[in-house]
């Protein structure tokens, strides 16, 4: 984005030319996504093309993320006990099974950290409804064999071939141990969730019918499932039923972020809600957003087969949605990354800001930089840093009026810098700061982001990760005056998506367009 592109001051910013759908095709548009959570669950993407009239249902849509932060921050800074406990049990095992075998102990730690890795990666640290050790014996084996792959070909590669025997000891000690060691953990804890319902999570329902009142009365029945119900949010008039055992909390679902706080929900099922599917999806990402973990009845249920992240409560598949990617051990990595790459890109580039510095004063005097105000993580205000494209503007300006690249008050310095994208480069010390992240939606203003809110289905939810010097929706040809509900959608998916390599594939991608001089 660009200082200002009008000589003439306004208090009503000016429209982009082209803020509603887009018809032109896009590589990477959207499509049921192929993972299994979303794939049953992406209620979630389709219906991010069908904005309802009127745009957002949130009129506080600021307040809804501003309790989001609250809440979902204090929730991700919390462990789950159950991963504690199955952690430090099998690094217990470990240690036994290590002092048994008497294997050396480098072969212990390195095979004990491929274990984690793998049980982690295969779901065996997560919090699941059914706790069965048979149930988890495929995974637990295929685990344990993957172990001992990656950990036979290291030894072999060392010249230590006589560590194979008791590596492989180990691994078979492990794995009965571990075992178990889980039967008694898993009836211990089923004892506590029938017996404590402190222990178990308050569980929200969306949808008060048939399918929702049968999960509760699930729940009700069967507390070892570790489920308790508190309420249910459906806006059919028919959908109250009984109000003495599970009432019906809410029928409007835009105050939905308020009945999470009141009543400390930690999970949200999705049954099937007398609600449009769009407004589903809305209440799915507040829930998200505010750290519940959100599971989801999909449609044509009976045929769900099972899978990792297919839960059942008695009889009924749950699809487990990976909702909240900032909870997630990888974005841990990515923060790391982002800090370490933009002080390194600092360093490396800095003969080019110098330059890029100079001709900005040769070219159109001070100041060198341009300062700001955009819309960042939680909607919470940032100032981002940018070099100076154009001969400086008002505040007024600035903050009020849409960009073009065709601005007449561009200078030829100004117009190279746009379209290599070198004008972005001092917000690598935004990324240092904590502001960005090298990777995320394209920050917008103040001004702008209310309007879009207003107008644009979804687009509030943009701001549920860090802003990005460069973003999902900038390499699919979305930059400059271009469709905002696209943006929306596009910023959305990667949300919904995200991942390392997503983020390596854009990164990529922006190198591309940058040799190609496709800024601006």
């Amino acid at each position: 984005m660009a200082e200002a592109t009008s000589t003439t001051s306004t208090r009503t910013p000016s429209r982009p030319a082209h803020h509603g759908s887009s018809s032109a095709p896009h590589e990477g548009v959207p499509a049921p996504l192929t993972r299994a959570a979303a794939r049953l669950a992406t209620v979630a993407e389709r219906a991010a093309g069908r904005p309802p009239a009127g745009g957002s249902r949130f009129p506080d849509a600021e307040g809804v993320l501003a309790a989001a932060a609250a809440t979902g921050s204090r929730r991700r800074q919390g462990l789950d006990r159950r991963v504690v406990v199955a952690v430090v049990a099998d690094l217990l095992v470990v240690v036994a099974a290590g002092a048994v075998v008497e294997l050396h102990s480098l072969m212990v730690v390195l095979t004990a950290a491929l274990l984690l890795f793998a049980r982690t990666t295969l779901g065996l640290y997560r919090r699941r409804l059914g706790l069965s050790v048979l149930d988890e014996m495929p995974r637990v084996v295929q685990s344990t064999v993957l172990t001992l792959g990656v950990a036979s070909l290291s030894v072999v590669l060392w010249g230590s071939s006589q560590l194979l025997a008791p590596t492989t000891l180990f691994l078979a000690l492990f794995l009965v141990l571990s075992s178990l060691v889980r039967v008694v953990l898993y009836a211990g804890l089923r004892r506590r969730l029938r017996r404590d319902p402190s222990a178990r999570r308050r569980t929200l329902v969306l949808g008060a019918g048939a399918v929702g009142r049968d999960l509760v009365a699930a729940m009700r029945r069967h507390p070892e499932q570790g489920l308790e119900p508190v309420g249910f949010i459906d806006g059919h008039s028919g959908a109250r039923g009984d109000q003495r055992e599970v009432p019906v909390l809410l029928e409007d679902e835009s105050r939905l972020h308020e009945v999470l706080d009141q009543h400390r929900v930690e999970t949200v099922v999705v049954a099937y809600s007398a609600q449009p599917e769009a407004e589903v999806v809305d209440s799915v990402i507040v829930a998200a957003s505010h750290g519940c973990e959100v599971l989801v009845v999909p449609r044509l249920f009976e045929l769900t087969h099972d899978g990792p992240d297919v839960e059942s409560l008695r009889g009924t598949p749950l699809v487990r949605l990976r909702t909240d990617v900032m909870s997630s051990p990888a974005w841990v990595v990515k923060t790391l990354v982002d800090r370490t790459a933009a002080a390194v890109a600092v360093v490396l580039l800095a003969p080019v800001l110098a330059l890029v510095a100079l001709a900005v004063v040769v070219d159109s005097g001070l100041p060198v930089l341009f300062r700001q105000e955009r819309v960042g993580l939680w909607s919470r205000p940032i100032t981002v840093l940018k070099f100076r494209s154009m001969r400086p503007a008002t505040e007024e300006e600035s903050a009020t009026n849409w960009n073009i690249a065709q601005d007449s008050r561009l200078s030829p310095i100004g117009r190279f810098l746009r379209k290599t994208s070198l004008d972005e480069l001092p917000q690598l010390f935004n990324i240092l700061r904590g502001d960005m992240s090298l990777v995320g939606p394209r920050p917008e203003r103040p001004v702008f982001v209310e309007q879009f809110t207003r107008d644009h289905d979804r687009y509030w939810a943009r701001h549920r990760v860090p802003v990005g010097l460069t973003g999902w929706s900038q390499v699919n040809g979305l930059r400059g005056d271009t469709s905002i509900q696209d943006r929306a959608r596009y910023d959305n998916y990667y949300i919904a998506n995200w991942s390392l390599w997503l983020d390596a594939k854009i990164i990529l991608l922006t190198l591309r367009e940058v040799l190609r001089g496709g800024g601006g």
